[in-house]
């Protein structure tokens, strides 16, 4: 399957809600993954705890379509939506009806012109403190520096609805601690590639 990698997140055709809306489970905690590609990482956390009914979101409509071929194959608690977490994320999830929220490895448009395509804004930042039910938890991870950076000053700004697990303005030294990888976090592991992790709980 051939998929393109970068997609413009702020292109107009986003604005508007065109994915189709999950059936929401009525006893099983939901976890959710904004820029979910494959869904490797949702996968294996359904493996770990299939209890829970994990949320893909990707702005891609074909790797959403695999993703819920694949779950719907593998009879595993897994859907994806095609959206734009930046625009949608606070409509599609109610609100505080996520325990955790996962951002994994997102474009680190590297062009200072391109910085503002960045996924991680205070908007979403915003979006995320909503859709979390108290006590929940937030874990950003990339193996960009400055990605990294940006994440933490933009979530350290909302300090009012997030505690930073690891202290103030302070990354999460112990690894991840979820018993799932993404492919990209897998890959980077497998070069030694360095990882800068961010863990919240919603205040």
């Amino acid at each position: 399957m051939r998929i393109r990698q970068h997609v413009n997140p702020l292109g107009a055709g986003f604005a508007e809600f065109r994915g189709e809306r999950p059936v929401w489970p009525e006893n099983a905690p939901v976890e959710v993954e904004v820029g979910c590609a494959d869904a490797q990482f949702l996968f294996e956390r359904a493996t770990v705890d299939p209890d829970r009914f994990y949320i893909g979101i990707d702005i891609r409509d074909r790797v959403v379509d695999w993703v819920n071929d694949k779950a719907r194959a593998a009879a595993v608690p897994v859907a994806a939506v095609f959206c734009s977490a930046n625009h949608h994320l606070a409509d599609l999830i109610p609100e505080a009806g996520a325990a955790r929220v996962y951002v994994n490895f997102p474009d680190p448009w590297f062009k200072s012109r391109h910085h503002k395509r960045r996924m991680v804004d205070d908007a979403l930042a915003s979006a995320i403190a909503r859709i979390l039910a108290p006590g929940g938890e937030l874990f950003f991870q990339s193996d960009v520096w400055p990605v990294a950076l940006d994440a933490l000053a933009i979530l350290e700004r909302h300090d009012h609805a997030f505690e930073n697990l690891a202290g103030e303005w302070s990354f999460w030294k112990s690894g991840n601690p979820y018993g799932a990888r993404s492919w990209r976090e897998a890959s980077c592991e497998a070069a030694g590639s360095e990882i800068w992790r961010i863990r919240y709980r919603r205040r």
